[in-house]
């Protein structure tokens, strides 16, 4: 007997609940039995089979509720055969032929191996990461990133009214390890006062002063506009591009289980606050400024109903693929069509990695982004009034 698997692996994103309900349900309309793995590849990498026989009655009502019922875990197979040939093992000895799989990049990439390597099993492989850097068509969201930025924007805009009320700077750090898309998605829709992305830097490597003058300039305009407060955004992603020198003030760096640097744990805000009021104090100024990180609150969210329609409908489409005999491809929603794609076409150049989808700076959306935020621009220099307001 064929069963399905279902697991998640990863970090959490809202919406994960609503891909397995849409997948279980059909799943059991055409009567075949479902197995749920917990912690993702966690236990199946060890030849273990931690699972949960899913019924419609488990998963008819999950859709609307965050976090994971199976909830995910980061660690895989990646760059280790034996625990590939563990896993497979396991699902085979379960008669576990079709395999739905939630993940971000790097699970996306187990997921082409898995089809590659093990034609027995049948994958599909379902789009998740708050990120929204997997490289889907044109401007599909990934699932999860709508709510993020949704709850995102509401957090944002409570601090923005917190520092107009006492007068101080907030500097927020948000999730996206490589972009900036989350960070410049709430930014926007908040209307915060700036916000600092990864792919505004055309050079490989960036130090962290240069991150330092835009905000102590951005701070000097908004002075001399006659406002002391603020809301900085700052992608976590900006870490990824500092030069070693300035990684090395960070201490040792902890990685996570899929050998990433945990930015969430190098607390840039912070480094920011202490540089920025440094210098503030040698001009005579004094400015209070807080660093907060955003991004675990928005992770296993309860999805707004963008993701719970999304997701349900990505959960369907998974399943259908399946029972249509694809395999090794991701499922996507295109013009309200369930259209797949095959990952290998979604590799980089050297074929070891999913491409990263990064923000397109040369868009009229960034460009209208950039247009609302105050920074120090070339211009202020040139008007004679501003000028003046800053040297004071």
């Amino acid at each position: 007997m064929n069963r399905l698997g279902i697991l998640v692996a990863g970090g959490p994103a809202p919406g994960i609940n609503g891909v397995i309900s849409g997948a279980v349900i059909e799943a059991r309309k055409a009567n075949m039995e479902v197995f749920g793995f917990y912690n993702g590849w966690k236990w199946l990498t060890k030849g273990e089979a931690r699972y949960k026989t899913l019924q419609i009655r488990h998963v008819s009502r999950i859709h609307n509720k965050g976090g994971s019922i199976l909830r995910t875990s980061r660690e895989g197979f990646l760059g280790d055969p034996k625990q590939m040939q563990k896993a497979t093992q396991k699902l085979l000895e379960l008669d576990v032929k079709q395999l739905i799989v939630i993940g971000g990049d790097g699970t996306a990439y187990s997921s082409y191996l898995l089809s590659r390597q093990v034609p027995e099993i049948q994958v599909v492989h379902v789009p998740k990461t708050i990120d929204n850097d997997l490289p889907l068509p044109g401007t599909i969201s990934t699932f999860g990133f709508q709510t993020a930025r949704h709850k995102g924007s509401e957090i944002v805009f409570d601090l923005m009214e917190d520092a107009a009320t006492v007068g101080r700077w907030y500097f927020v750090v948000t999730m996206g390890r490589k972009t900036g898309h989350l960070a410049l998605g709430i930014g926007k829709s908040s209307g915060a006062t700036l916000t600092i992305i990864p792919e505004e830097f055309p050079h490989p490597k960036i130090r962290l002063s240069q991150i330092a003058d835009i905000l102590e300039t951005s701070i000097l305009k908004r002075l001399a506009m006659g406002n002391e407060h603020g809301v900085a955004l700052l992608a976590e992603g900006l870490l990824a591009k500092l030069e070693e020198e300035d990684l090395s003030q960070f201490g040792k760096l902890e990685k996570d289980p899929s050998g990433h640097i945990r930015f969430s744990a190098l607390n840039i805000g912070m480094v920011l606050k202490r540089e920025v009021e440094r210098r503030l104090k040698e001009k005579g100024m004094s400015l209070t400024i807080v660093s907060k990180n955003l991004g675990y609150e928005l992770r296993s969210t309860s999805p707004i109903p963008f993701d719970q329609e999304y997701t349900r409908t990505l959960g369907y489409g998974a399943f259908s693929l399946l029972q249509k005999g694809y395999s090794g491809v991701l499922v996507t929603l295109q013009n309200q069509k369930l259209v797949p794609i095959p990952l290998e076409t979604l590799l980089d150049a050297d074929g070891k990695r999913i491409r990263i989808r990064y923000v397109d700076i040369s868009t009229e959306t960034y460009r209208v982004a950039r247009e609302y935020m105050i920074r120090l621009e070339k211009r202020d220099i040139e008007e004679e009034e501003m000028l003046e307001r800053l040297c004071k």
